[in-house]
């Protein structure tokens, strides 16, 4: 539950005044800083902090560099798509496991990875390392084939290695573009920056604070999404997606998925329009309860709760998990 900012008369008015000028200002600055332009991804080879469920985080990082092909971050974000790290998920296809083999493909690529005499499909110490095992003999197969070589591994992973050698890269088949699509995607998410890298700023992000700015004072609907049917209402991750949304960059409906929608920079290197998390643990992200738009000066404007309205809350308290820089990717 967020701590109530009262902000009335002149006061609430100096504070719009102050978050009009600090975007402003930020934003022109760092323009200049940076250029307007950054890259995605980048990193090198080391997992973002608490993106990974920490059981699984050692695991990730060493058969994440497996091959050329593979990263950390490309595994990371593949799991994620595959299972959500749900160890016991099963698909309609009987895909099985974290990793999602079906049973013809585990019984010729499942490794006995853990040593204990079993190749277990169930078993994350067992097939985190068969999928990127898996992954870089895709890879192999695939080489040859035209195209960005880490997509078209990733193709074969979901579609076969035969459909990317048939159609000369990435088949033109929904499932297989999009999966491709979301994983590249969420490789900056999980990817580490350099030390001394500063990530880029987002030049929508102004666009997004301004409309949850527009929207103080908005009561609180649980799964609000703003529509005519929830009056205009909004829960705490559906005030970021539309905020997001407003200017053209589509975010995960709810806060756990929106913290994997782009990197992650430190305290000290918050912008406005960042997304900020709050989370019951904070080594894991799938703890997090909660997301608002960062607007600068230690302050984001949040759906909190229901009974209350958007608003200005601090961002420091002892929930504070991090935040997320979304991607126009």
């Amino acid at each position: 539950m967020r701590r109530v900012v009262m902000l009335v008369g002149a006061g609430f008015g100096i504070m719009l005044l102050f978050v009009g000028f600090l975007v402003i200002g930020v934003y022109g600055a760092a323009a200049d800083l940076f250029g307007g332009a950054g890259r995605p991804g980048g990193g090198d080879g080391q997992l973002a902090r608490n993106t990974v469920p920490p059981e699984y985080e050692d695991l990730v990082q060493q058969w994440g560099n497996t091959c050329p092909e593979l990263s950390p971050a490309i595994l990371a974000a593949q799991l994620n798509q595959e299972s959500g790290w749900r160890t016991d998920a099963e698909s309609h296809a009987a895909a099985q496991g974290i990793a999602q083999f079906i049973p013809g493909t585990w019984a010729t690529h499942g490794l006995d990875a853990n040593g204990d005499g079993v190749a277990n499909v169930w078993d994350p110490e067992d097939a985190i390392p068969s999928a990127a095992a898996y992954d870089c003999a895709l890879a192999g197969y695939v080489r040859d084939v035209p195209g960005d070589p880490v997509d078209n591994m990733l193709a074969a992973y979901n579609a076969g290695p035969y459909a990317v050698i048939q159609y000369n890269g990435v088949p033109p088949y929904e499932e297989t573009q999009n999966y491709v699509r979301i994983i590249r995607g969420a490789e900056a998410s999980f990817t580490a920056p350099p030390e001394d890298e500063r990530l880029p700023p987002l030049e929508q992000a102004a666009g997004a604070v301004s409309f949850a700015q527009e929207h103080l004072g908005t009561p609180y609907l649980w799964g609000g999404d703003g529509t005519p049917e929830d009056d205009g209402r909004f829960d705490c991750s559906g005030l970021t997606k539309a905020a997001y949304e407003s200017v053209g960059i589509e975010l995960p409906r709810v806060a756990n998925d929106q913290w994997i929608a782009g990197p992650h920079p430190t305290r000290d290197q918050l912008l406005p329009g960042d997304l900020v998390f709050f989370a019951t643990d904070l080594t894991d992200s799938r703890s997090i309860h909660h997301v608002g738009i960062y607007v600068g000066g230690g302050y984001m404007i949040n759906a909190p709760y229901t009974g209350a309205t958007i608003r200005f809350d601090p961002i420091d308290s002892p929930d504070y998990f991090g935040a997320t820089r979304p991607t126009d990717a």
